[in-house]
């Protein structure tokens, strides 16, 4: 009878270790890394049991929602300014902070005839709408911005530029034929190494500097497990494994 009890017990402790292990992270994820991060969260929410909440936005407007006390756990930026920004002002910790990808950048055209892997499209002028991302807000913005910048078509470009909020926005500005190209980030176009659809030019990195993306830990979630479990899962084979699928490289 007393076996049975102590079994008993045990069966109901098991039952309900999951629940009392499992935790909650709600995270900051600039847009650029939306495809990616989706893929990784189910990997993980599958290992670990932990839930994950997501918000996906440029970096800087995620940057503003951090400081103005939005309540995130953990920021994977686009970039490696704004996590040091957070991280001198006490609003992240210090020593979590690390490069999850580093993003590429190219020109693209849902037209499928546009674009011959070369900047041809862009040096003729012989287009109506370029997309780009804000320079000020999004870190593929800036890219772009210096990459037109290197190539001499600032000022003759200007006129044409639509400017999306963030990298998704400027994304769906070329899918839609709202601008006839634009600058993407090749996550965005990118699957298992081949660019899906449209035409597109891969844009030379040394006309635009290392798109480091950073994660760091928020001082809200110094005590959250599943915030800490997650940045650790980022660094692992198989999460790293993902993000290369999705057209990035790691350090």
């Amino acid at each position: 009878m007393r076996t049975l009890s102590l079994w008993s017990a045990f069966l109901v402790l098991f039952s309900i270790a999951p629940w009392v292990q499992a935790d909650q992270v709600h995270v900051a994820v600039a847009s650029n890394f939306s495809g990616a991060m989706k893929a990784l969260v189910e990997q993980f929410e599958y290992q670990t049991e932990h839930d994950v909440v997501l918000s996906f936005g440029s970096s800087g407007k995620m940057l503003a929602q951090i400081q103005n006390g939005a309540p995130y756990d953990v920021f994977l930026s686009a970039d490696q300014a704004k996590p040091m920004v957070l991280e001198a002002s006490g609003e992240a910790l210090q020593d979590t902070r690390f490069t999850y990808a580093v993003g590429a950048l190219a020109l693209w055209s849902s037209d499928s005839d546009l674009i011959d892997q070369s900047p041809a499209a862009l040096l003729s002028g012989q287009f109506n709408k370029l997309a780009l991302a804000n320079p000020k807000l999004a870190p593929y913005g800036y890219a772009a911005s210096e990459v037109l910048n290197a190539m001499g078509l600032t000022k003759s470009t200007q006129a044409h530029w639509v400017m999306g909020e963030n990298i998704s926005q400027t994304y769906q500005f070329v899918a839609s034929g709202n601008a006839d190209l634009g600058f993407v980030a090749l996550s965005q176009i990118m699957n298992n190494g081949t660019v899906t659809n449209g035409s597109s030019w891969l844009v030379p990195k040394s006309l635009y500097h290392p798109i480091r993306q950073d994660a760091v830990l928020l001082k809200r979630g110094q005590d959250n497990l599943a915030a800490k479990d997650l940045l650790a899962f980022l660094k692992s084979p198989t999460a790293i494994e993902t993000i290369h699928r999705f057209g990035y490289e790691t350090e």
